[in-house]
């Protein structure tokens, strides 16, 4: 089959996925195969490319926002059918008996292995996933449309939950990407105030378009307090922005797998009055399962650039350089 694979990492300006042939995967017993039909690109890949995160096992095939048709069904694998279009996230498996697996949590699984970073993922024309592990996909999404609700939905959808956000409050996203574009439907769907801090007009324009009452950079005053807030880009230095514009007893949530380092904070100024900082780690399947589930009844649309499989490190480069609009989006098969 064909693939982007990743052999070294080095800056995305090096074009370091390689496009080349590697032996077609099979299934496992409990396992599905997929032949992908779309895979949306994610910052999180271009930290695995560039080498903010060590990627274990290189060379590696990455992408986790998979969305495909099951072609081949391992001994076992009955939850679907051949032909089915299924969805593959971050998550591809946790061991399901540790204290986190057995509360909920299972995002915290020590054990636990990702998609496109422990194995390979969706930059191919085939994988496979542990049936437990993939999703059914609403009908009326194209594959391109699917694809980013599988992380940037996904992550969106659980950095929202775990900024305790309520239906009707004033809510801050930081940051304009994917992911943002998918939360901030959902927060105005709750009814959300939404003032939304980028340094990219492009974004902020799409973010009016979206639902915004309010749009400026992160040292721009907003017109009042938010209850709760979400920070979605990876600069550290942010953070502080962030927690300034946050009411008494609101709540920050961090979304990034990666973040430069948070500059020394004022205790007084930044988290006095109870305020919360929490880190959002991956997502669990219920959290999958309730967003796919949303995204039909909203429904949610999301914005999507398409890119060739051969053209991935183009389209990472154009996210580096935040010049894609929403969600970059590869279709493949």
């Amino acid at each position: 089959m064909k693939a982007m694979l990743l052999r070294e990492q080095k800056s995305v300006e090096e074009r370091p996925l390689i496009y080349t042939d590697i032996p077609d995967p099979e299934p496992g017993p409990g396992q599905i195969r997929l032949k992908v039909l779309a895979c949306g690109l994610c910052h999180t890949d271009l930290h695995e490319v560039e080498g903010d995160l060590a990627v274990p096992g290189l060379p590696r095939v990455i992408g986790h926002e998979i969305v495909g048709l099951v072609d081949k069904q391992g001994e076992g694998a009955k939850r679907f059918k051949l032909g089915d279009r299924v969805g593959v996230p971050w998550l591809y498996r946790t061991c399901g008996k540790c204290k986190f697996c057995l509360s909920g949590r299972e995002n915290l699984c020590d054990k636990a292995q990702f998609t496109g970073f422990d194995v390979n993922g969706g930059y191919a024309e085939l994988m496979v996933v542990d049936e437990d592990f993939a999703y059914a996909m609403p009908d009326h999404f194209s594959h391109a449309n699917a694809a980013p609700l599988l992380c940037a939905g996904v992550i969106g959808f659980r950095a929202l939950r775990l900024s305790e956000i309520k239906p009707g409050q004033r809510l801050g996203l930081y940051g304009f990407g994917a992911s943002a574009h998918v939360a901030i439907q959902v927060a105005v769907h709750w009814g959300c105030e939404v003032y939304v801090f980028s340094r990219s007009e492009e974004h902020r324009r799409l973010a009016r378009k979206l639902g915004a009452s309010w749009t400026g950079t992160s040292k721009d005053k907003p017109p009042a307090k938010v209850d709760s807030a979400v920070h979605f880009a990876p600069s550290g230095p942010l953070t502080l922005d962030a927690l300034m514009a946050l009411e008494k007893g609101g709540t920050l949530a961090l979304a990034s797998i990666y973040m430069s380092t948070v500059p020394e904070m004022d205790y007084q100024r930044h988290l006095y009055n109870e305020r919360t900082l929490r880190s959002v780690t991956a997502a669990t399947r219920q959290d999958a399962i309730d967003i796919l589930k949303l995204a039909d009844e909203i429904p949610i649309r999301t914005e999507v650039q398409e890119f060739a499989l051969q053209d991935a490190n183009e389209a990472l480069l154009q996210m580096k350089q935040s010049r894609i609009q929403g969600a970059a989006v590869m279709l493949i098969s």
